[in-house]
């Protein structure tokens, strides 16, 4: 009985099924994003930024405000201008991507930061033109400068960090032949994929993709499907079996008669299904803009009061002006324009460091909700290569390294992955590899060959069965459920056994431990039979698993567990992955696996250690705890420099501009400094933190 945490509830209809070709353009939606920010790249903001803090220089050193706190005198004939002809250009060069912000978010209706900064700066800047043209009262140029410098560092942080458009579809593709042996009557021609019709026959060499999907109709070979099913051992395809596009063939030339060519292949429909759970992702609004939006308003509304209330005193209009700029400068948000960005770059720097790239920022704050991890078997709680476990002499007559050198010596001109498992144990245990000759490979059977003058067979049951003979006992030591195993014969007699199977990582026990601990459950998902995701685990002490699943299925039970209040993360690491990828709250992806994987996942795991998942939701966590610090600090500066600079303790006490620009530089030192602290929080995971709990 499949144990799973849901009953799963039936299958997709057909409307997931692709419309477009292989070689249809593909244009998959971004994760998230700030649409506000649109026709403004990263790029141009770090120039902007670097641009105009060259220009800040003068201002600051031509600013009497600066000149009076650092008792120094820079004054000539027409300094005033040309202070004018740098804050103007400050102001429209700088200023231009808030500008456009402003007017894209008024449109939009979509009132929040770049609104806020917008107004800020042009009443900043138009007062000061103000006050150069007569206008009695202070300049607010060189806070204008700060207040477009610090901005546009912001901004370029927050841009730079956010998540590149997905290339998930085009790699998909790019899992297909761009070129088809095409079978004709006089011979076989070479054509492009997208002339491949449904009922051509098409010869796949060795080594090469399935151009699509179909039956064998002449050939025998083994198959590797794991990047589309999961299925981690690779398969034999002999007559009449079916093969998916996009499997890799193995050492043996297979002819196909096409069923599913084009959209109708089902890697296709795996582009499909990525597709739909990507644009069914709804974008996060960042939590910052939301406070900005509000603080926005509250800005607005105090700042229009105190000039009425202030104009309407009998005080004069420079009077009632100032006080407004007052509010509008201190209220700007110079620290809530970096509280976020600022944790968000210092974070997504340490957990590259630490082996986590960081895709969905959104994402990744998210992690901190998860209540149910799954896990991909193939490639990421396991190793995704078949290694030795067993080697079992069957006599005393050899020991067990005389046997894997004679097992793997035969096999050294196999590219088979038991071949490869053997040759790779031989390595890793420094045996020497003997000379081979007279190499003799039998599809789906075994290996000869003769090693130290003895004839050295190497296969499996069928290897008995071609040669109408009974297939040897296997040793009760060996887990025929997990384990494949492999028959030795010297010159024509049983001289062992040697078993392989796709080992569990070393980090998995203790990362689904520690799971547990932080109140998350782990279930195993796989394409692999019931027997074989058993065993993986109940050695994990997972809380269940769901076995003889397909990519079209794993999303389904994804969505099952998200329809029933569930936060759920997906680590995979295949295409078979892609849809579960998109489709969950977090998608992770171990480095190890192919860029599908990554290219759809919000966070990537790059040493493909299993470890790293719990890592991963401890910094979200306190990356998360940062941020909201940062916000507190960030908007709690407003409350307390908004009343004053509208002068609610007037006679006894008025905020002056200066001192609101001081006080607004002050709040930015302070969250820039709480955000430098996340450096030291984050302390991966290791097995004595798990013994201390």
């Amino acid at each position: 009985m499949e144990q799973t945490p849901h009953q799963h509830h039936g299958q997709k209809g057909s409307s997931h099924v692709a419309h477009n070709t292989a070689s249809d353009p593909v244009s998959p939606e971004v994760h998230g994003g700030h649409d506000k920010h649109a026709g403004h790249h990263t790029q141009d903001f770090l120039t902007r930024f670097w641009v105009c803090l060259v220009v800040t220089v003068p201002v600051l050193l031509l600013s009497p405000m600066i000149q009076s706190w650092l008792g120094y005198s820079l004054r000539f004939p027409g300094d005033i201008y040309v202070l004018l002809a740098l804050g103007a250009f400050i102001y429209f060069y700088g200023g231009l991507p808030f500008l456009k912000g402003m007017i894209s978010e008024i449109r939009d209706r979509a009132i929040g930061m770049m609104t806020l900064v917008a107004l800020a700066i042009s009443v900043a800047f138009f007062y000061s033109v103000a006050v150069v043209f007569g206008l009695r009262g202070m300049d607010f140029f060189w806070e204008l400068a700060t207040l477009i410098d610090i901005m546009l560092l912001g901004h370029w942080l927050e841009m730079r960090s956010q998540t590149a458009a997905s290339n998930a579809l085009q790699s998909l593709v790019a899992l297909l032949p761009s070129q088809v042996h095409l079978v004709e009557t006089d011979g076989v021609r070479d054509i492009e994929l997208i002339d491949l019709h449904n009922n051509d026959i098409v010869l796949v060499k060795p080594g090469e993709k399935m151009p699509a999907d179909g039956h064998v109709v002449a050939g025998e070979s083994f198959v590797d499907e794991s990047m589309l099913t999961g299925e981690s051992v690779p398969v034999r395809k002999t007559r009449g079996d079916r093969v998916i596009a996009g499997a890799i063939n193995g050492d043996g030339a297979l002819r196909l008669h096409v069923t599913g060519a084009g959209a109708d292949s089902y890697l296709n429909k795996v582009i499909a299904l990525v597709q739909s759970a990507q644009n069914a992702k709804s974008a996060t609004q960042n939590l910052a803009d939301r406070v900005a939006k509000w603080l926005t308003f509250i800005s607005i509304i105090v700042g229009v009061g105190t000039f009425l209330f202030w104009y309407l005193q009998d005080r004069n209009l420079a009077f009632a002006l100032e006080r407004l700029v007052t509010v509008m400068v201190t209220s700007c948000p110079h620290a809530l324009g970096v509280a976020i960005p600022l944790v968000v770059a210092i974070s997504t720097t340490r957990a590259a460091i630490s082996g986590l790239l960081i895709r969905n920022r959104t994402a990744f704050e998210n992690a901190r909700k998860l209540t149910t991890v799954i896990f991909d078997k193939t490639g990421t709680l396991t190793k995704g290569s078949h290694e030795v476990q067993q080697v079992l002499p069957a006599n005393e007559s050899i020991n067990a390294e005389s046997l894997l050198q004679l097992a793997a010596s035969a096999q050294q001109n196999s590219e088979h992955y038991i071949a490869r498992g053997m040759l790779r144990a031989l390595k890793q245990q420094n045996i020497a590899l003997l000379p081979s000759s007279g190499f003799r490979n039998e599809q789906g059977a075994g290996v000869e060959a003769t090693v130290a003058g003895k004839k050295i067979a190497v296969g499996g049951p069928n290897y008995f069965g071609s040669r109408n003979s009974p297939v040897p006992a296997i040793p009760s030591s060996v887990d025929q459920a997990a384990e494949t195993v492999s028959f030795v014969l010297i010159d024509g007699t049983l001289a062992g056994y040697i078993t392989l199977a796709d080992s569990i990582r070393e980090t998995a026990p203790d990362a689904i431990r520690h799971l547990k601990s932080m109140g998350i459950r782990s279930f195993l998902l796989t394409g692999d039979n019931e027997q074989v995701a058993a065993s993986v685990a109940q050695k994990l002490h997972m809380d269940g698993f769901m076995a003889n699943v397909l990519p079209h299925q794993k999303q389904e039970r994804l969505q099952s567990l998200q329809q029933k209040g569930e936060i759920v993360a997906m680590t995979g690491d295949g295409v078979n992955d892609a849809p579960a990828l998109a489709q969950a709250d977090v998608g992770i992806a171990v480095g190890s696996g192919t860029d599908v994987a990554a290219e759809t996942a919000d966070i990537i795991l790059v040493n493909s250690d299993p470890q790293d998942v719990v890592n991963m939701i401890a910094f979200g966590r306190a990356t998360y705890r940062k941020m909201k610090q940062n916000l507190f600090w960030a908007v709690g500066y407003n409350l307390v420099a908004i009343p004053l600079a509208a002068g609610v303790l007037y006679p006894k006490f008025m905020l002056s501009p200066a001192m609101g620009a001081v006080l607004m530089s002050l709040s930015t030192i302070v969250v820039a400094f709480n955000a430098q602290l996340l450096r030291r929080q984050f302390h991966p995971v290791r097995h004595q933190d798990l013994e201390q709990e």
